[in-house]
């Protein structure tokens, strides 16, 4: 039976680790020269409604490092929803490629997709959720410390990064702090998940509307972009409203040894300033080269069966 990678709190805390081991392995091998050759033959379609950097080149070179082959795919030759039905472009994708992986404004299309295609669907960023880089988060901070001796303080705009970052913590139970306006809270959906699946894994998972509490202490802070693709006409509505939520030195100063995360791309004097972002405590670099590594442990677990790569 196919496994799709459209949500983390669809996998269990073991299929994570075995996921975050193999990303590990693998970013290994490839410092070492080696490139094992696991996907060869194998065709992936990748599927962008949204501008991308780090997802469509991590994606691209990760299949192409593993012997495989990606197909980009824009919206306009495909036409979903003009042209063609979703299930017909899942249906007829599913006929040549291996496996679909999807960039997307809208979580129920990807939903759709998963559902009518026999080959894996990964979601490689939806509108709800944002699964792949929770991964590479969490080789990130597994790089430093063990991830369930941390503390992490998410600060911002409760969207769908932070969404995948509670689901990722709350499957792993691990120690997670969010701190948003009232008004920009995550998922209430996600949170009731969250809280389901935390009473069984032992995760602290909280929330609070003051930015300082939430920081206090944590040994990772992370932020992301105030304003996200298709809410730009809310940008000046959203630099009032998140003012006090920006990542700098005065918030830090309650957690002087933090790490700093950023999923990337940063608007640099919103939600965090150069002087963090750019500091000796950054981890957007690592972020960003393990979305490469953990993407690739993904692809082999949905196409061949196994995070290890053997089929």
């Amino acid at each position: 039976m196919k496994r799709d990678f459209i949500s983390v709190a669809d996998w269990s805390a073991d299929e994570l680790l075995e996921l975050l081991a193999r990303a590990r392995e693998l970013k290994r091998l490839l410092k070492a020269g080696e490139r094992p050759q696991t996907l060869l033959g194998r065709t992936v379609a990748l599927y962008f409604e949204k501008p991308s950097l780090r997802t469509h080149v991590t994606f691209e070179a990760g299949v192409a490092q593993m012997g495989g082959h990606a197909i980009l795919l824009r919206p306009e030759q495909v036409g979903i929803g003009t042209r063609e039905s979703p299930r017909d472009v899942a249906r007829n994708l599913s006929c040549w490629v291996d496996a679909l992986m999807t960039r997307t404004y809208s979580h129920e299309l990807i939903q759709q997709l998963a559902r009518e295609a026999i080959v894996p669907v990964i979601n490689g960023l939806s509108d709800f959720l944002h699964p792949c880089q929770a991964m590479a988060d969490l080789q990130t901070i597994a790089e430093k410390v063990e991830p369930k001796s941390a503390v992490i303080a998410y600060v911002g705009d409760g969207n769908n990064v932070a969404n995948s970052l509670i689901l990722l913590s709350a499957t792993l139970g691990l120690a997670l702090r969010v701190a948003t306006p009232v008004s920009h809270r995550p998922s209430n959906r996600v949170w009731q998940q969250a809280e389901a699946i935390a009473s069984r894994s032992g995760a602290q998972i909280a929330w609070t509307e003051d930015p300082v509490e939430a920081v206090r202490g944590a040994d990772f802070v992370y932020t992301d972009t105030w304003t996200s693709m298709g809410q730009e006409s809310e940008a000046e509505l959203r630099r009032e409203i998140f003012a006090r939520y920006q990542v700098n030195a005065g918030l830090l100063a309650g957690a002087p040894d933090a790490w700093i995360l950023h999923c990337l791309p940063a608007h640099r004097g919103e939600e965090i300033t150069d002087e963090i972002l750019d500091g000796p405590r950054s981890l957007i670099l690592d972020q960003a080269e393990n979305r490469l590594h953990a993407q690739k442990a993904i692809l082999e677990r949905v196409i061949l069966g196994s995070s290890s790569g053997a089929e």
